[in-house]
């Protein structure tokens, strides 16, 4: 994957080299260039630029990215700024750290998900998550089994919970399924929202847009998604 990483501080940094370890392109970019010339031998690239300076995402291959992470740990305000100007720019997936509750639920306004606390989740474990290409969310529980959501395959449309031999192939347990449901607001707004169905009975439907929450190793999730 391409991977561009604001912020070289020791997050960043050690988010950059390990993703980088587990073969990923990583762009590395930070606004102090002794953190810059630090890695620069050591990731596909690194920029020293001003990231909450939006002329100057010109020089980044933003648009070509699979994810963006917003690493910056010194700055909450220059980190709202960044991931805000990342949002306008490009569709990739926003990781993004959060500093404090208030930066945590201005994140959530942007409509960025993700959001990451170094103090309590590491850059290794990290990147253990990201390293997951095609699953939306994981949940690692030790460094060989995950809790993961990953996108029902198209065999599974219509079929009931119980049909399901396929996922027995790969040795996954099916802990429940996330729904798009719609909801009116006060004022007649209609929003669509995504909410869990619950302990799934062998007569539960799988829908087209279901989202499988599944348990099961590191090794069996990555082929469910590398077959998808």
């Amino acid at each position: 994957m391409k991977i561009i990483i604001f912020g070289l501080g020791n997050f960043g940094m050690s988010l950059a080299l390990s993703l980088t370890e587990t073969g990923n392109e990583v762009i590395g970019v930070d606004k102090q260039m002794d953190k810059v010339n630090l890695i620069k031998d050591k990731i596909s690239l690194a920029i020293c630029m001003d990231s909450t300076n939006e002329f100057a995402y010109e020089a980044l291959p933003l648009k070509d990215a699979d994810k963006v992470i917003v690493a910056i740990g010194e700055n909450e305000g220059a980190a709202i700024i960044t991931t805000a100007i990342i949002k306008k720019l490009c569709n990739a997936k926003i990781i993004s750290r959060a500093l404090s509750p208030i930066h945590d639920t201005v994140l959530e306004a942007m409509g960025i998900y993700s959001i990451v606390h170094p103090e309590q989740e590491s850059a290794d474990r990290l990147t253990k998550q990201i390293n997951f290409k095609t699953t939306l969310e994981n949940f690692q529980l030790d460094n060989n089994f995950t809790v993961s959501e990953v996108k029902a395959k198209q065999e599974f449309h219509g079929k009931t919970v119980a049909e399901l031999d396929q996922i027995d192939q790969y040795h996954l347990r099916l802990v429940t399924i996330i729904r798009n449901k719609e909801k009116v607001n006060l004022v007649g707004k209609r929003t669509i929202v995504k909410e869990t169905i619950g302990i799934p009975n062998p007569d539960t439907i799988v829908l087209e847009d279901d989202i499988l929450v599944v348990f099961g190793s590191n090794k069996n999730i990555s082929i469910y998604c590398d077959e998808g």
